[in-house]
């Protein structure tokens, strides 16, 4: 598609006569108009009245719009979607009713009939776009677990921050569990009972082997 271009039409004649009265005529109004700046005749008094006339509709405009923006548009009110199942703390789905655990949110598949724990805002860039209550910030800063991972009996931070220490607040192991410190990666202040007396040192007394019973 081809598009018109207009050129500027070059003069065929220059009248030099003519050029000169209209700059004497321009000069002569302008004299005119700079003889009384306080009846707004200064310097070219058009021009001056409908600068300040355009100036000020751009200022009322410039504050309605600010206006609108504060008072017109509605704010969101976030939805609180803090609930609790089984003693832990979990997601609210729109129903008001379903409760499903912080580690199923932004899992890739969507537990809430409406697919809001698989919504875009929140599993974006996680973790900073998830609510805070749903998260937890392991020892080491650069790392994080969904707050249903803490306390658990299982080493998801690494560092076993999520198990140990006043961070983490965890209570005593659970009844199949076995107290003691773990020798490998997997398990921080318990290992389960099932691997008790199975040939294996798990624990670092060695109590696993003589004290604990499966």
């Amino acid at each position: 598609m081809r598009s018109n271009k207009t050129y500027p039409q070059r003069s065929r004649s220059f009248d030099a006569a003519s050029l000169g009265s209209t700059v004497s005529m321009l000069s002569g109004r302008e004299k005119d108009c700079c003889e009384d700046c306080g009846n707004c005749k200064c310097c070219s008094r058009r021009c001056v009245c409908i600068s300040v006339f355009v100036l000020l509709g751009l200022v009322i405009m410039a504050a309605a719009a600010a206006l609108a923006i504060i008072f017109g548009i509605p704010q969101r009110t976030p939805v609180n979607r803090y609930c609790t199942s089984n003693n832990m703390t979990g997601y609210l789905c729109d129903d008001r009713v379903t409760c499903i655990p912080a580690s199923s949110v932004c899992s890739g598949i969507s537990n809430c009939a409406n697919g809001e724990d698989e919504n875009s805002e929140i599993c974006t860039d996680l973790p900073k776009n998830l609510p805070t209550y749903l998260i937890f910030k392991c020892g080491n800063p650069q790392f994080w677990i969904y707050i249903d991972e803490k306390c658990n009996d299982i080493n998801n931070c690494g560092d076993c921050s999520d198990e140990v220490g006043m961070l983490a607040n965890c209570p005593s192991c659970g009844a199949n569990w076995w107290p003691c410190t773990s020798v490998f990666y997997e398990y921080c202040k318990c290992i389960p009972r099932s691997l008790c007396r199975d040939g294996v040192q798990h624990c670092t007394d060695w109590s696993d082997e003589y004290k604990c019973t499966p």
